[in-house]
């Protein structure tokens, strides 16, 4: 059981290069047991690049990622997942003719087999039934269980996933703009739940939106052109002038 001063998760000197742009140029950050980290910057600066190679998805040129003391930097997607790492929007690509019952149940089905292969789920297994039932309760889409992914709004879409995410029990959550396409009043529900889920397991947060971050963040890691310019607390880098200068602004 990591302790707060260990991390879950480590990046060190991160490098990835498409051609002459360097998407991703000597980052490292770690993510720490209860703690929510979140990653700022403007578009374009990398921050999606970045996730990807966290989750896998892309390799890097250069550079470590440490998982729970475990290097994991060549290990696949799949395989990160299976070790806990979990990415919402990228661990399970919501099945659109699936009510979202089936696709938490799907998650779920997989965890308890240890496969994430794709797989039709025990449509009347009342373990399953009641086990994504209870998690989308969490999520706020109880009442929204048997209704297909496709026919969710965009902000119920991005619960599900997070639903998805919690179904598969992972070590850490790396979600990717999680309140794109919510209102006010969906926001901070969602801030409020994070704060909650950050206990069961830490959260590096990628997210545009300054009131969530600051509500939400223990530390920040501001990202401009694809490299670190500044961590810290809240205060740390609402004070720092050249984040404000480079990225915050008026948020500030």
């Amino acid at each position: 059981m990591a302790d707060r001063e260990t991390p879950v998760l480590e990046l060190n000197n991160l490098r990835k290069s498409f051609g002459a742009l360097k998407a991703t140029d000597d980052v490292s950050l770690t993510l720490r047991a209860g703690e929510v980290h979140a990653l700022i910057g403007p578009n374009g600066a990398g921050k999606s690049t970045l996730m990807a190679q966290i989750s896998g998805r892309t390799l890097p040129d250069a550079g470590r990622i440490r998982f729970q003391g475990r290097e994991i930097t060549r290990l696949n997607e799949v395989r990160r997942a299976q070790l806990g790492l979990g990415r919402s929007f990228q661990i399970s690509s919501l099945i659109p003719e699936y009510s979202a019952r089936r696709n938490v149940m799907l998650a779920l089905q997989a965890r308890q087999s240890h496969s994430f292969r794709f797989f039709k789920p025990t449509l009347w297994d009342r373990v399953l039934i009641e086990g994504a039932d209870d998690i989308l309760e969490r999520v706020g889409l109880r009442g929204r269980a048997s209704v297909p992914s496709a026919e969710l709004s965009h902000g119920e879409r991005r619960l599900l996933e997070i639903a998805v995410a919690l179904a598969l029990e992972p070590k850490c959550f790396l979600l990717d703009e999680p309140m794109a396409g919510m209102g006010a009043e969906g926001a901070g529900q969602l801030v409020s739940f994070l704060r909650e889920l950050k206990t069961q397991a830490p959260i590096l947060l990628v997210e545009h939106d300054m009131d969530a971050v600051f509500a939400l963040a223990d530390r920040l890691s501001v990202l401009v052109y694809g490299r670190i310019i500044a961590s810290g607390s809240v205060e740390e880098i609402r004070n720092d002038p050249q984040v404000r200068e480079a990225y915050l602004g008026d948020s500030a």
